[in-house]
Protein backbone atom coordinates (compact mmCIF):
# COMPACT_ATOMS: atom_id res chain seq x y z
CA UNK A 1 0.00 0.00 0.00
CA UNK A 2 1.29 3.47 -0.92
CA UNK A 3 2.62 5.77 1.79
CA UNK A 4 1.62 8.77 -0.30
CA UNK A 5 -1.76 10.42 -0.65
CA UNK A 6 -3.31 9.17 -3.86
CA UNK A 7 -6.57 11.11 -4.12
CA UNK A 8 -7.14 14.84 -3.74
CA UNK A 9 -10.22 17.04 -3.98
CA UNK A 10 -9.70 20.75 -3.46
CA UNK A 11 -9.97 24.30 -4.73
CA UNK A 12 -6.75 25.84 -6.01
CA UNK A 13 -6.10 29.58 -6.28
CA UNK A 14 -3.05 31.02 -8.01
CA UNK A 15 -1.27 34.32 -7.46
CA UNK A 16 1.68 36.01 -9.18
CA UNK A 17 4.01 37.63 -6.62
CA UNK A 18 7.03 39.88 -6.83
CA UNK A 19 9.82 39.70 -4.25
CA UNK A 20 8.41 42.49 -2.10
CA UNK A 21 4.94 40.96 -1.80
CA UNK A 22 6.48 37.55 -1.21
CA UNK A 23 8.63 38.76 1.70
CA UNK A 24 5.74 40.61 3.31
CA UNK A 25 3.46 37.63 2.99
CA UNK A 26 6.00 35.18 4.43
CA UNK A 27 6.38 37.45 7.46
CA UNK A 28 2.62 37.45 8.01
CA UNK A 29 2.37 33.68 7.58
CA UNK A 30 5.31 32.85 9.83
CA UNK A 31 3.25 31.96 12.92
CA UNK A 32 0.53 30.10 11.06
CA UNK A 33 2.24 27.67 8.70
CA UNK A 34 5.01 25.05 8.76
CA UNK A 35 6.89 23.20 5.99
CA UNK A 36 5.39 19.95 4.70
CA UNK A 37 7.32 16.69 4.22
CA UNK A 38 9.15 18.02 1.19
CA UNK A 39 9.73 21.55 2.52
CA UNK A 40 11.94 23.02 -0.20
CA UNK A 41 12.40 20.85 -3.28
CA UNK A 42 12.85 20.90 -7.03
CA UNK A 43 9.80 19.43 -8.74
CA UNK A 44 10.23 17.98 -12.21
CA UNK A 45 7.29 17.25 -14.49
CA UNK A 46 6.56 15.75 -17.88
CA UNK A 47 3.22 16.89 -19.29
CA UNK A 48 1.57 14.52 -21.75
CA UNK A 49 -0.37 15.67 -24.79
CA UNK A 50 -1.36 14.71 -28.32
CA UNK A 51 0.65 15.76 -31.40
CA UNK A 52 -1.82 18.62 -32.04
CA UNK A 53 -1.68 19.65 -28.34
CA UNK A 54 -5.35 18.89 -27.83
CA UNK A 55 -5.25 18.82 -24.01
CA UNK A 56 -3.56 22.18 -23.47
CA UNK A 57 -5.51 23.90 -26.23
CA UNK A 58 -8.76 22.68 -24.68
CA UNK A 59 -7.61 23.75 -21.23
CA UNK A 60 -6.85 27.28 -22.43
CA UNK A 61 -10.44 27.62 -23.65
CA UNK A 62 -11.47 27.41 -19.96
CA UNK A 63 -14.14 24.70 -20.33
CA UNK A 64 -16.32 23.49 -17.47
CA UNK A 65 -14.29 20.26 -17.45
CA UNK A 66 -10.65 19.71 -18.35
CA UNK A 67 -7.95 17.20 -17.59
CA UNK A 68 -4.21 16.69 -17.83
CA UNK A 69 -1.76 13.87 -17.29
CA UNK A 70 1.79 14.26 -16.03
CA UNK A 71 4.72 12.35 -14.60
CA UNK A 72 6.30 14.02 -11.56
CA UNK A 73 9.45 13.56 -9.51
CA UNK A 74 11.02 15.37 -6.60
CA UNK A 75 14.50 16.08 -7.85
CA UNK A 76 16.11 14.44 -10.87
CA UNK A 77 15.24 10.72 -10.62
CA UNK A 78 17.22 7.60 -11.43
CA UNK A 79 15.64 4.42 -12.76
CA UNK A 80 14.76 3.04 -9.31
CA UNK A 81 13.65 6.33 -7.74
CA UNK A 82 9.99 7.02 -6.93
CA UNK A 83 7.94 9.09 -9.35
CA UNK A 84 4.24 9.90 -9.52
CA UNK A 85 1.98 9.40 -12.51
CA UNK A 86 -0.89 11.83 -12.06
CA UNK A 87 -4.26 12.50 -13.61
CA UNK A 88 -5.56 15.95 -12.77
CA UNK A 89 -9.14 16.94 -13.55
CA UNK A 90 -10.94 20.23 -12.97
CA UNK A 91 -14.72 20.52 -12.94
CA UNK A 92 -16.54 23.75 -12.12
CA UNK A 93 -13.51 25.15 -10.31
CA UNK A 94 -12.86 22.09 -8.17
CA UNK A 95 -9.65 20.09 -8.75
CA UNK A 96 -9.65 16.30 -8.50
CA UNK A 97 -6.26 14.60 -8.61
CA UNK A 98 -5.44 10.90 -8.79
CA UNK A 99 -1.88 9.61 -8.62
CA UNK A 100 0.08 6.41 -8.21
CA UNK A 101 3.70 6.12 -7.13
CA UNK A 102 6.19 3.75 -8.69
CA UNK A 103 9.78 3.65 -9.87
CA UNK A 104 10.73 5.66 -12.93
CA UNK A 105 11.47 2.43 -14.77
CA UNK A 106 8.04 1.01 -13.88
CA UNK A 107 6.34 4.23 -14.95
CA UNK A 108 7.94 4.04 -18.39
CA UNK A 109 6.73 0.45 -18.77
CA UNK A 110 3.21 1.34 -17.64
CA UNK A 111 3.00 4.24 -20.09
CA UNK A 112 4.04 1.90 -22.90
CA UNK A 113 1.21 -0.44 -21.92
CA UNK A 114 3.57 -3.12 -20.65
CA UNK A 115 1.76 -4.01 -17.43
CA UNK A 116 0.35 -2.56 -14.23
CA UNK A 117 2.16 -1.06 -11.26
CA UNK A 118 0.68 -3.16 -8.47
CA UNK A 119 -0.82 0.00 -7.02
CA UNK A 120 -4.37 1.35 -6.87
CA UNK A 121 -6.25 -0.52 -9.59
CA UNK A 122 -8.97 2.12 -9.98
CA UNK A 123 -6.41 4.86 -10.58
CA UNK A 124 -4.52 2.63 -13.01
CA UNK A 125 -7.77 2.06 -14.92
CA UNK A 126 -8.41 5.82 -15.14
CA UNK A 127 -4.90 6.48 -16.41
CA UNK A 128 -5.16 3.66 -18.96
CA UNK A 129 -8.48 5.05 -20.20
CA UNK A 130 -6.96 8.50 -20.75
CA UNK A 131 -4.01 7.01 -22.62
CA UNK A 132 -6.38 5.08 -24.89
CA UNK A 133 -8.83 7.97 -25.39
CA UNK A 134 -6.24 10.49 -26.63
CA UNK A 135 -4.48 9.25 -29.79
CA UNK A 136 -0.68 9.23 -29.63
CA UNK A 137 -0.55 10.66 -26.11
CA UNK A 138 3.11 11.25 -25.27
CA UNK A 139 5.43 13.58 -23.32
CA UNK A 140 5.04 17.08 -24.78
CA UNK A 141 6.60 19.49 -22.28
CA UNK A 142 9.15 19.34 -19.47
CA UNK A 143 8.57 21.75 -16.60
CA UNK A 144 10.53 22.10 -13.37
CA UNK A 145 10.52 24.61 -10.54
CA UNK A 146 11.85 25.18 -7.06
CA UNK A 147 8.98 24.86 -4.59
CA UNK A 148 8.53 25.90 -0.99
CA UNK A 149 5.58 23.91 0.39
CA UNK A 150 3.79 24.86 3.61
CA UNK A 151 0.63 23.87 5.42
CA UNK A 152 -1.49 25.47 8.10
CA UNK A 153 -0.87 24.57 11.75
CA UNK A 154 -4.63 24.72 12.35
CA UNK A 155 -5.71 22.81 9.25
CA UNK A 156 -3.17 20.53 7.51
CA UNK A 157 -5.41 20.37 4.44
CA UNK A 158 -4.74 24.07 3.80
CA UNK A 159 -1.54 24.14 1.74
CA UNK A 160 0.40 27.09 0.38
CA UNK A 161 3.18 26.65 -2.17
CA UNK A 162 5.62 29.10 -3.76
CA UNK A 163 7.20 28.20 -7.12
CA UNK A 164 10.22 30.00 -8.55
CA UNK A 165 12.92 29.32 -11.14
CA UNK A 166 10.34 27.80 -13.48
CA UNK A 167 12.08 26.14 -16.44
CA UNK A 168 10.60 24.43 -19.49
CA UNK A 169 11.66 22.68 -22.68
CA UNK A 170 10.10 20.72 -25.55
CA UNK A 171 13.03 18.42 -26.21
CA UNK A 172 14.92 15.84 -24.12
CA UNK A 173 11.56 14.83 -22.65
CA UNK A 174 12.79 12.54 -19.89
CA UNK A 175 12.94 13.40 -16.20
CA UNK A 176 16.40 11.89 -15.82
CA UNK A 177 17.83 14.33 -18.39
CA UNK A 178 18.17 16.95 -15.65
CA UNK A 179 17.00 20.48 -14.89
CA UNK A 180 17.63 22.81 -17.82
CA UNK A 181 15.65 24.79 -20.36
CA UNK A 182 14.09 28.21 -20.87
CA UNK A 183 12.97 30.50 -18.04
CA UNK A 184 9.23 31.02 -17.78
CA UNK A 185 9.06 33.97 -15.35
CA UNK A 186 10.97 37.23 -15.12
CA UNK A 187 13.53 37.54 -12.32
CA UNK A 188 11.97 38.22 -8.93
CA UNK A 189 8.60 36.65 -9.80
CA UNK A 190 7.05 33.49 -8.39
CA UNK A 191 3.74 31.66 -8.44
CA UNK A 192 1.86 31.08 -5.21
CA UNK A 193 -0.86 28.44 -5.00
CA UNK A 194 -3.35 28.16 -2.16
CA UNK A 195 -4.95 24.72 -1.98
CA UNK A 196 -7.96 24.30 0.24
CA UNK A 197 -10.72 21.68 0.61
CA UNK A 198 -13.40 24.36 0.86
CA UNK A 199 -13.69 28.03 1.75
CA UNK A 200 -10.58 30.08 2.45
CA UNK A 201 -10.15 30.86 6.18
CA UNK A 202 -10.91 34.43 7.16
CA UNK A 203 -7.45 35.09 8.61
CA UNK A 204 -5.80 34.23 5.30
CA UNK A 205 -8.29 36.21 3.24
CA UNK A 206 -7.64 39.24 5.48
CA UNK A 207 -3.87 38.98 4.99
CA UNK A 208 -4.20 38.75 1.21
CA UNK A 209 -6.60 41.69 1.16
CA UNK A 210 -4.35 43.80 3.36
CA UNK A 211 -1.31 43.12 1.14
CA UNK A 212 -3.37 43.60 -2.04
CA UNK A 213 -2.57 40.12 -3.33
CA UNK A 214 -5.22 39.03 -5.81
CA UNK A 215 -5.80 35.72 -7.60
CA UNK A 216 -4.97 35.32 -11.27
CA UNK A 217 -5.45 32.75 -13.98
CA UNK A 218 -2.11 31.12 -14.70
CA UNK A 219 -1.02 27.81 -16.19
CA UNK A 220 2.67 26.92 -16.30
CA UNK A 221 2.17 24.46 -19.16
CA UNK A 222 -0.22 26.84 -20.93
CA UNK A 223 2.18 29.78 -20.70
CA UNK A 224 5.12 27.67 -21.88
CA UNK A 225 3.01 26.36 -24.78
CA UNK A 226 2.06 29.90 -25.80
CA UNK A 227 5.68 31.03 -25.63
CA UNK A 228 6.82 28.20 -27.87
CA UNK A 229 3.93 28.66 -30.27
CA UNK A 230 4.74 32.37 -30.64
CA UNK A 231 8.40 31.55 -31.26
CA UNK A 232 7.53 28.96 -33.91
CA UNK A 233 5.11 31.31 -35.65
CA UNK A 234 7.80 33.98 -35.79
CA UNK A 235 10.20 31.43 -37.29
CA UNK A 236 7.55 29.97 -39.58
CA UNK A 237 7.92 26.55 -37.99
CA UNK A 238 4.52 25.79 -36.50
CA UNK A 239 4.15 22.01 -36.45
CA UNK A 240 0.69 21.66 -34.93
CA UNK A 241 -2.66 23.39 -34.91
CA UNK A 242 -3.30 26.29 -32.55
Amino acid sequence: MSNFQEIFRRVEKKYLLDDKKYRLLRQRLDDRVIPDNYGESTICNLYFDTPDRRLIRTSMEKPVYKEKMRLRSYGVPKADDTVFLELKKKYKGVVYKRRIDMSLQAAKSFIKGEGGTGGNQQIENELEWVMSFYPQLAPAMYLSYDRIALYSKEDPELRITFDSNIIYREDALELEKGVWGKKLLKAGKRIMEIKIPGAMPLWLADILDELEIFPCSYSKYGTAYQNELKHKMEKGKVNYCA
